[in-house]
């Protein structure tokens, strides 16, 4: 199937359903047509392929990253209202999605709206990311290996940016998807400290059959964004070398970031997730009062703020149901500058071992009681 297709073909009849369905429904059945290898392509036709899917679903620019439990449906859609174009599932976890169903049904949920879609799975057995991606195909737009993730729980188990050191495995897990999946595979990597290095090694991707290449400018132990800047020299130098699309991440603050880094590396959109889960309506061109900058002329007030961007969130987790852990930390990083000026709402936030919407509604209010005010700015040109 050409990938030019692929964006008519996956939707289901009754997708207006799969938001308040469980991910069981999305399995596919042993005797499933995906289980055929796809006939043999050439690179040429790969990447006329990869750029006739990606202009169907059209070229968006603007795309929520992954964020392990906090790019789920509910947050995804907020940041869909407020200009994001696309957007990435927090990190799956391969083998636990195929063997467990409580955690598909609690860890994966979709809608119609919620499209063009990346489900991220972190894997280091081919088998068994194909498996977990057959569950999902129908319901994205591509299945993504993270390649990316620096933390120690990934080295222990073993993936992310940790298969950095094992590029014949990452090449396998590639390929697989590639060979079997009628949707396109796609990667988000982390550069090497040397460029060449991270250069080859986005070759080799693109030419296993990755479809489309995010790269986050910074290397696996630099770890900590708000201190150490993205590369995006190298990201630049990546979009260069290959001839798929490249997606860009890292130091994506306002839109103006957004513009600078998309004519800076030459991208095909960018990625944002720290500055979005202070601020979903990033997008749409709102900035926190930390990058304002003193006497900036042609800013005002955006008549929103966090408060009423939580209560839409909220609105939306009602609709459909996420664990509480994503709901809490979602509304620590949206409200982390209300509760540090009346930390003691925070304290009896933090001391409800189980939440409620009536609760959450209600602290809201109560900030807004206590006068706090943090309004988001646009520019009024």
């Amino acid at each position: 199937m050409a990938f030019s297709s692929i964006t008519q073909t996956v939707a289901p009849n009754n997708a207006e359903d799969l938001c308040s369905e469980t991910t069981e429904s999305f399995t596919h059945p042993e005797t499933s047509p995906l289980a055929t290898p796809k006939p043999y392509v050439t690179a040429d036709a790969r990447i006329e392929r990869a750029w006739t899917h990606w202009k169907n679903l059209g070229e968006p620019k603007l795309i929520v990253a992954p964020m392990v439990d906090n790019s789920e449906l509910p947050f995804r859609l907020l940041c869909r209202k407020y200009g994001a174009e696309a957007a990435y599932t927090p990190m799956l976890h391969s083998r636990i999605f195929t063997e467990n169903e409580k955690y598909r049904c609690t860890e994966f949920t979709t809608c119609k709206e919620d499209r063009p879609l990346f489900v991220q799975f972190c894997a280091n057995d081919p088998d068994t990311l194909l498996e977990a991606a057959r569950r999902v195909e129908p319901y994205c737009d591509y299945v993504d290996i993270n390649l990316g993730c620096p933390q120690r729980i990934a080295k222990r188990g073993n993936y992310g940016a940790f298969l950095m050191d094992k590029l014949p495995l990452v090449k396998s897990l590639v390929e697989k998807l590639a060979q079997n999946l009628n949707v396109p595979v796609s990667c988000k990597i982390r550069v090497f400290p040397d460029l060449q290095d991270t250069l080859n090694y986005a070759k080799m991707l693109e030419d296993a059959g990755c479809a489309l290449l995010a790269v986050h400018g910074r290397t696996r132990d630099e770890k900590d964004g708000k201190k150490i800047r993205a590369n995006w020299e190298a990201i630049r130098a990546v979009k260069n070398a290959l001839r798929i699309p490249v997606l860009a991440n890292g130091n994506i603050r306002h839109m103006d970031d957004v513009k600078r880094c998309l004519e800076e590396t030459g991208a095909d959109g960018v990625l944002s997730a720290e500055t979005l889960l202070e601020n979903p309506a990033l997008f749409a061109g709102f900035r926190t009062v930390e990058w304002v900058s003193d006497g900036e002329e042609g800013v005002q007030d955006g008549k929103l703020d966090q408060a009423d961007l939580v209560v839409e969130y909220l609105k939306l987790c009602e609709k459909y149901p996420v664990p509480w852990r994503m709901i809490r930390a979602h509304l620590h990083k949206m409200l982390g500058e209300w509760f540090r000026v009346h930390p003691h709402v925070r304290d009896d936030f933090n001391a409800q071992s189980i939440l409620s919407f009536e609760f959450l509604y209600d602290m809201v209010n109560r900030l807004r009681d206590l006068g706090v005010s943090r309004p988001l700015y646009v520019n009024n040109t």
